[in-house]
């Protein structure tokens, strides 16, 4: 009974296998044959089916189908689907991933996992971003609220009625943001959002800021700023790496729970929700916990580098 519960078992398997142990030795402990119809499947075919779906394409189709693997191996449909199950095989799935090309990526993803992992004493860590061209839509024709057994139905077409900008600064250490809504995006908003930030932090902090390289974040208007405002400090992400940036989670969140399916008739109305649900995240906060040091993720981007053809890089 005391295996029983600590193996989550029921006791009659507990007994049964002790049994053929006892009376057989460690010959008891193989499994014996089942009934049934023998296999037909044998591990060639296996073999024979992943082979072919790693290494090769169906001449009609980007990729395999259960039914064009089953055909082209002269197999059942149902033996080709519990094989992919087996080994974990989705030749209909696809994801994205892009690798940065910039010279100095090594030295940008320690700077950066380094203010998030293990930030300077008495300074503000902050993520800033610009979310540009937020649309203010419509949908063409009333949204059909949900039903039991219906979703919420909304038109595929909607009608525009303008854009705004929102630049974001957010604390990594708090979660909470600092935000500002443009409707442009020059370097004008972003030294005026810059300015918002040094007035907002207290004057005793120093401000490090982690940016992309957007040409806005380096003309020689900003650099002049920031020689007059010396506690601030750029940090740039890596050219094409914005995943390094946590106020993108941030934006995120923002676009899944307020904007994807929201309904605005004019930039007003979009503004005024954008601003309500970041006073509301404020007075609720909830930081983004940066997980992976710097080796992790760059031993990461090696084993791609691995598997991708000619790179030698």
């Amino acid at each position: 009974m005391d295996v029983s519960r600590r193996l989550a078992v029921a006791p009659d398997t507990v007994r049964t296998w002790r049994r053929r142990f006892i009376e057989r030795g460690l010959d008891g402990l193989g499994d014996e044959p089942r009934p049934g119809v023998p296999r037909k499947i044998t591990d060639a075919d296996v073999e024979r089916v992943i082979v072919k779906t790693l290494e090769e394409k169906p001449k009609n189709a980007t990729h395999w189908s259960t039914r064009s693997m089953a055909a082209a191996t002269g197999m059942s449909q149902s033996a080709i689907s519990r094989i992919w199950r087996a080994f974990a095989l989705a030749p209909h799935r696809a994801e994205t991933f892009k690798l940065s090309t910039d010279p100095l990526f090594i030295d940008k993803v320690r700077d950066v996992v380094g203010l998030y992992l293990d930030p300077p004493e008495r300074a503000l860590v902050l993520c800033v971003d610009e979310k540009s061209q937020i649309q203010a839509l419509d949908r063409s024709q009333p949204v059909l609220p949900m039903m039991p057994g219906v979703p919420e139905r909304r038109s595929h077409d909607y009608v525009r009625s303008g854009t705004t900008t929102l630049f974001a600064a957010l604390d990594t250490a708090t979660g909470k943001v600092i935000g500002s809504l443009h409707r442009r995006h020059r370097t004008a908003e972003f030294k005026k959002f810059l300015a918002k930030l040094d007035r907002q932090v207290p004057a005793d902090l120093e401000v490090h800021l982690i940016l992309d390289n957007y040409i806005t974040h380096k003309v020689p208007a900003i650099k002049t700023w920031l020689v007059a405002h010396p506690r601030f400090h750029l940090h740039f992400t890596p050219t094409g790496s914005s995943w390094l940036n946590l106020v993108e989670r941030w934006f995120a969140e923002l676009t899944q729970k307020k904007l994807r399916r929201g309904v605005h008739r004019s930039v007003q109305v979009l503004e005024r929700d954008i601003r309500t649900w970041l006073a509301d995240w404020n007075d609720h906060p909830r930081p983004f916990i940066w997980t992976k040091t710097a080796d992790e993720i760059l031993d990461k981007v090696a084993a791609y580098c691995r598997r991708i053809s000619d790179s030698g890089h």
